[in-house]
């Protein structure tokens, strides 16, 4: 599809960092709009990836939303990227709480915070724990992850989803895997997904996010129910989920999303079909113009 957003005038982001309250240091990539931008500024954008990744898959979605005028800033959580690495607090609460800290930190009054994956679990946290910190949230294929309902037990979760240790792997055959797993992709987003990974002197990969502590974030997804905070969720959220061709699971995700659209105050659900988990990186100029909508037209959410 074709939109609005679809240029070749890329900006170029800034490294940016952010000592929190908390003492942890969040690191970032902002995106301004152009110089020659003639526009009202419009609402600022915070957007938040998913577990064991990183904010460069939000490079295709950020200077799109840029370039439309909105101040952008892609962040690297706890744990993950460049960002500190503290052996806790990666519980939901603690995730979310540094959220709320980073947008006091950049003084920004009330931004739209996307989040994906894991990432939209954090940013529905967020909306329930600091009710007045976002003026919208979207939630792309992620906000309502609740790990219980298929592992009752922590035991049974950590064993089948503990990540592969990919600890030595030659970045050039990494290279290869990604072109060939995601031929769709825009280059930038495939580029994102090797940034996942150090690459050390000797040309071997490591991820930026290690095995305790991905499994530590992978604990603080399993207790998390959001289920029971969309009722008291007044913040308009737009949900953008992925229909990736699994079908036992694209229907358990339908159920989840309506019975979320039900409980919550203002929302909207944008499918995505065909469409990789990652669709912020597979379709980042559909999402971008989503994204504008949902922070410029607060009552589009819930029309």
């Amino acid at each position: 599809m074709t939109t609005p957003m679809d240029t070749e005038r890329r900006i170029q982001p800034s490294v940016v960092s952010f000592q929190l309250a908390s003492g942890v240091e969040l690191r970032g990539l902002s995106w301004q709009p152009p110089e020659d931008f003639d526009g009202v500024l419009l609402p600022p954008c915070l957007l938040v990836h998913g577990l064991a990744s990183n904010a460069r898959l939000w490079d295709g979605v950020a200077w799109r939303l840029a370039q439309a005028g909105h101040p952008v800033v892609a962040i690297d959580q706890r744990g993950h990227g460049h960002s500190s690495k503290p052996d806790s607090g990666y519980e939901m609460a603690t995730v979310a709480d540094d959220l709320a800290l980073l947008i006091d930190a950049m003084q920004w009054k009330q931004p739209l915070v996307a989040g994906q994956s894991w990432g939209a679990n954090v940013v529905i946290e967020l909306a329930y724990r600091h009710p007045s910190s976002a003026r919208a949230i979207a939630c792309v294929d992620g906000g309502f992850i609740e790990l219980k309902q298929r592992f009752p037990n922590w035991e049974d979760a950590q064993e089948v989803m503990a990540p592969p240790k990919m600890i030595g792997m030659p970045f050039v055959r990494f290279q290869a895997l990604m072109a060939g797993a995601y031929p769709d992709w825009p280059e930038e987003g495939r580029q994102g997904q090797l940034a996942n990974f150090e690459v050390r002197a000797d040309g071997t990969i490591a991820p930026w996010l290690t095995f305790e502590r991905h499994m530590q974030v992978l604990h603080g997804l399993w207790e998390h129910s959001p289920s029971t905070r969309y009722a008291s969720i007044n913040t308009p959220v737009l949900w953008l989920p992925a229909d990736t061709g699994e079908v036992d699971w694209t229907h358990s995700k339908e159920d989840a999303i309506l019975s979320a659209a039900a409980a919550l105050a203002h929302s909207r659900i944008e499918w995505f079909s065909p469409a990789h988990h990652d669709v912020h990186a597979q379709h980042p100029s559909d999402v971008a113009l989503l994204l504008h909508r949902a922070a410029t037209e607060p009552d589009w959410i819930s029309a």
